[in-house]
Formats: C-alpha cells, sequence, structure tokens
C-alpha cells in the first residue's frame, strides 16, 4: 500500500468522465512519438458536435488519432503536428488539415516558462504509479515535462489526465510526474505496446556516405543519429568497426545504439557530463529496443530542455551530429523540412546539435543526403542547388552550416569564402550538374575573380 492510494483513488475517473474538462478554444497536447491515450482520444473524439475551436498538438506522429477519423475535414479540431512524420505526409495527402510548427527543439519547453505558448490539458500515456506516486512516461520526455513543471504556460491552469498502461516500460530519467500534479486519471485494461516504426533500409548511396562518415570516426566520439536509413547505417556499420568508448547524447534513441551497446563499442566511459548513461528524449524504434531499454539503468530518458541545448550537449568532447537532409544551396544553406511549400518533416534537433558539434571540443557536424534523386524518366535533379525552390525552409543557415556530405565526398563550409564553398558543393554534387551548377553561379557573379580569396 501507498500513502498516495486515496488520492488516486479520489482521481481515478472513465475517460468519458476525464474529457469533460475539455472546452470550446482550448489547446490540447497529446503524448508524443511511440506513446498513445486511445481511450481517452476516443471519448474526446466522441464530443466532436457539441465542441468548437480545440486544437490538438502532436509531436510526431505515429498513428491516425480517432478525433482525426472523426473530423477529417478540421470543423471541430485543429491539428497540428511540430514535427512531420510519414503519418502526417500521408494524412496531408488524404485533404486532412494538418499544420506544421515551425521551431527549434530544444526551446520547447522555454516557451511555456516563458509564456510565450500555453497549453489547457495534456492527455499523458504512463505507467501505473509507483510507491512514491509517480508515473513514469517510459520512452518519453521530450517538452511534456517543462510542460508540467510550467502548468500550462502563462495561464497556469493545466489539467494533466493520465491514462495509465502497463505495457509501458520503465525508463530511468525525469520522465514522471507525480500525482500531486495530476487531474485526473484513466486507467487502460487493454493497453497496447508501443507504437514501433519499421526499420529504414539504407540504399548503396547510403553506405557510401556512411563509409565517408566512418573516415571521419574517432575513438570516444558522443553520438547523434538522426532518423532514417543512412544514420541507422552508421550505426551498424560502428558496431563491425574497431572504434572503442563511444557515447550516446542524442535527441533520439534507435535500435543503433541498442547495437552499439551489445557489442561493447558504445560505453559513455568518455563522456564530460552523464558519463556512464545513454541521455536522450525519446525513443523509437522496434519493440526489442524498448525491451532492452526497460529498467536498464544505463538509459537516461531527459528533457528536452537538457537534451537538446546546446550548451549542454557541447560539454561533452568529440559530439558527431550525423542527419540526414533535402537539400543544400550554393551558399550553403541546408534544408531539412521542405520541398517548396511541401512540407516533408520539422526542424527537430538538427540545428541543435550541428550548432552545438562545433563548439563540443573535437566535434562534428554532419548533413547528409544523395548528390541527386531521378525521376521516372530518368531525369536528375540535383539536391546541390544553385536555389532553392519558392517556398523551401532553411533548417540550417549558411553561417553555422559545417561538413556537408554526399555519395562524392565529404566538404567543411565552416568559415569558408563564397568562392570555395562553390567549389566544395560543386565538387559532391553529381557530376552530370556540375558544369551547370559553376555556369549559374558565375552568370550570377558568384563565381568571379573579385570573390576568391
Amino acid at each position: 500500500m501507498s500513502k498516495y492510494d486515496s488520492e488516486y483513488k479520489q482521481k481515478l475517473t472513465t475517460a468519458a468522465e476525464a474529457v469533460k474538462v475539455v472546452q470550446d478554444n482550448d489547446m490540447i497536447m497529446y503524448s508524443p512519438f511511440c506513446l498513445k491515450t486511445p481511450l481517452l482520444d476516443e471519448a474526446l473524439a466522441f464530443r466532436r458536435d457539441e465542441l468548437h475551436n480545440v486544437t490538438l498538438l502532436y509531436i510526431t506522429l505515429t498513428y491516425m488519432p480517432e478525433v482525426m477519423k472523426s473530423d477529417p475535414k478540421g470543423k471541430t479540431f485543429g491539428f497540428i503536428d511540430a514535427s512531420f512524420s510519414a503519418a502526417t505526409r500521408a494524412f496531408q495527402r488524404m485533404e486532412i488539415p494538418v499544420t506544421p510548427m515551425p521551431s527549434l527543439y530544444h526551446e520547447a519547453g522555454r516557451v511555456f516558462l516563458a509564456g510565450v505558448r500555453n497549453y489547457d490539458i495534456l492527455f499523458l500515456a504512463a505507467r501505473p504509479m509507483d510507491e512514491e506516486g509517480y508515473f513514469n512516461m517510459g520512452p518519453q520526455s521530450s517538452c511534456t515535462v517543462d510542460l508540467i513543471e510550467a502548468k500550462g504556460g502563462f495561464k497556469k491552469n493545466l489539467k494533466v489526465i493520465v491514462e495509465v498502461n502497463d505495457k509501458i516500460p520503465h525508463i530511468h530519467g525525469d520522465n514522471k510526474v507525480h500525482i500531486s500534479q495530476v487531474h485526473s486519471i484513466v486507467e487502460n485494461p487493454d493497453g497496447k505496446k508501443l507504437n514501433t516504426i519499421p526499420e529504414v533500409e539504407a540504399t548503396d548511396i547510403d553506405k557510401k556516405i556512411a563509409q565517408i562518415i566512418m573516415n571521419e570516426m574517432v575513438d570516444g566520439a558522443c553520438l547523434q543519429l538522426g532518423i532514417g536509413g543512412m544514420p541507422n547505417y552508421v550505426g551498424k556499420m560502428l558496431v563491425e568497426s574497431d572504434f572503442k568508448d563511444l557515447g550516446c547524447h542524442s535527441e533520439m534513441f534507435v535500435d543503433a545504439y541498442m547495437l552499439l551497446h551489445k557489442s561493447g563499442r558504445l560505453t559513455n566511459k568518455k563522456k564530460q557530463i552523464d558519463t556512464g548513461k545513454s541521455v536522450f528524449t525519446f525513443a523509437l524504434g522496434s519493440e526489442a529496443l524498448y525491451e532492452y531499454m526497460d529498467n536498464n539503468p544505463e538509459m537516461s530518458c531527459r528533457s528536452v530542455s537538457y537534451t537538446n541545448s546546446p550548451h549542454i550537449i557541447a560539454q561533452n568532447d568529440k559530439v558527431y551530429s550525423i542527419c540526414s537532409c533535402i537539400a543544400v544551396d550554393i551558399f550553403g544553406n541546408v534544408s531539412s523540412e521542405s520541398v517548396g511549400y511541401r512540407q516533408i518533416s520539422g526542424t527537430g534537433g538538427q540545428l541543435d546539435y550541428h550548432f552545438a558539434s562545433l563548439h563540443s571540443d573535437g566535434g562534428k557536424g554532419f548533413v547528409c543526403m544523395p548528390s541527386a534523386k531521378f525521376d521516372m524518366m530518368g531525369n536528375i535533379k540535383s539536391n546541390v542547388m544553385f536555389k532553392f525552390e519558392e517556398g523551401t525552409q532553411i533548417t540550417v543557415p549558411a553561417n553555422m552550416t559545417n561538413y556537408v556530405v554526399t555519395e562524392y565526398g565529404a566538404v567543411n563550409l565552416k568559415c569558408e569564402s563564397l568562392w570555395d564553398r562553390i567549389e566544395k558543393l560543386v565538387s559532391i554534387a553529381h557530376p552530370a550538374v556540375r558544369d551547370d551548377l559553376l555556369n549559374q553561379a558565375k552568370k550570377a557573379g558568384l563565381f568571379t575573380r573579385s570573390n576568391r580569396i
């Protein structure tokens, strides 16, 4: 028996009763990534016809919520995905109105504390309460902990509704909420295991890029692996390598880290902070990954205001940030979010880690992409572009770009002159477009003798 059992019983209710606190014009945050609150979601969907202008925030949707199925035109509910996912892109193709939220991930918690953004309600998936009155949120902390600490933001009226699911693994970290901070509790006796994501197979080009990055790798590197086939393949190559005492301080914890742990390559012994711990703010991967993380003392799931703070990240030496991008323009601006006005992804932590890696002693930031893509007719479109399509979002500005990598090599653009960066970027572009890129640069007056230093 726990001294908190009485309070638990007082707050225990049904999903239908719990969502009665939702009012017109409320803003609700859902549990992010692999966690779901199906009973609360279904109960809220049932109230569609009696509510107006309710905004729902997701962070990387991995499923279709019931509220979206009940209101695909968004007449009652507004849908925001702060970091676009494959599921979100599919919803847009179905003409379901999901909007992005441009942001820096490390600032996601700060905006609540600073009074920039408010949320009224948090739907939170969590494990059953422990003896000390805490609900563990499993493999995610993200900005939910910051939201709870800020009590929702400037209105200070956040209502936390916990949906209890005993299938959620227990993960060590700050990823927990105390019953004193909870408004109501709903038990889900048929709770499901966490959402998994399929492994993205690395292409031949991904493997070439990964090998180029391996040539830059060093013992004791503190890794941040982004999402996708290429970063995960780097992890697999490291498993088979001779590199030792690697570390993990990352936004995302993926299967590659598990494999590195098991191989003995990832020890976290050389980290300057959180020594001996793999630090991350969320995990996405296989069921085997979640099982490996369960009650593993080497895991530390921390708030995104900690994991993604450039000041915190850079306290570790040899931070290697390895992320994918969509395209790079002739100045070295990096886009990882959109092609023109078509949204592909979100900023996530790419800028946070790319910036921090350079401020880490011995660190390097890599943004990686195939040099080109081809349409069904075999026509080539370069990913090293003279200029972006109108509406394309810039994720890493040119003056912050470190290494750009394609299958043709890696070039460091940091503090390079305009002439030199054009030459470097052209050198890793697809051979079929190199002359055209240089001619466009010359025509624009960018690649002239007066620019050369």
